[in-house]
Parts: structure tokens; C-alpha cells; sequence
């Protein structure tokens, strides 16, 4: 903006309530989605805040990755739910909940076959 004092700008800014900050040393900013995730390297950061909101700009180079699909963990207490159900060892309960994706039910339905 020509002939805009820059000092004048923060002045409105402090009158208005916003205050705006450079966030330093950013290395990386990643947002996940659902189904990805979008990946900002050399990131320039800036958090404004205003009436009480935090709104933060990012700037930089961003790429689009898909999400890891993180295999969900099987507990001991899933492993001794089956075995109690189904009658079956811990090798088994363990196969069977993995085959149905961490579903007990599905997992003893199938044992009980």
C-alpha cells in the first residue's frame, strides 16, 4: 500500500486489539485430513490474534501426502475377551481379531463357526 506509514498500521492494529507475531525457527507445519495429509516445508509463520481468536498464516512450500493407515493395536484384554468367549488360545484370538480388524464380535462370531 503506497504512502501507508507502517507504523501507523500497527498503531490501528493496538487500537483495534490484534496483535500479530512471527513464530520463529518453524522447520515444518502438517495439517491432517482424513483421507491426507498437506505438508509445509520452510514454513514462514504468523500468528494474529484478535478478540481473543488465534489465527495463524503459513507460508511456504506445501505438498499433499496420503495418510498412513496406522495398524490399530491388539490389548491383551481384547486377546483374553476372545479366549473367553470362544474357548480358543491366545494365538487364535489374537489371528482372528487381527482378520477382522480389531471387531471382537466379528472375531468371536468367526471363532464360533
Amino acid at each position: 500500500m503506497p504512502n501507508i506509514d507502517s507504523r501507523m498500521i500497527k498503531k490501528a492494529m493496538k487500537k483495534m486489539g490484534m496483535a500479530q507475531q512471527e513464530i520463529e525457527d518453524v522447520n515444518e507445519v502438517i495439517i491432517i485430513c482424513s483421507d491426507k495429509k498437506i505438508v509445509i516445508n520452510n514454513p514462514s509463520v504468523t500468528k494474529i490474534t484478535m478478540g481473543g481468536q488465534e489465527t495463524f498464516q503459513v507460508i511456504g512450500d506445501a505438498e499433499e501426502k496420503p495418510v498412513e493407515e496406522k495398524e490399530a493395536e491388539i490389548t491383551e484384554e481384547d486377546i483374553k475377551t476372545v479366549m473367553e468367549q470362544t474357548g480358543c488360545n491366545k494365538k487364535e484370538a489374537a489371528e482372528a481379531i487381527k482378520r477382522n480388524n480389531n471387531d471382537l464380535a466379528e472375531a468371536i462370531i468367526e471363532l464360533k463357526k
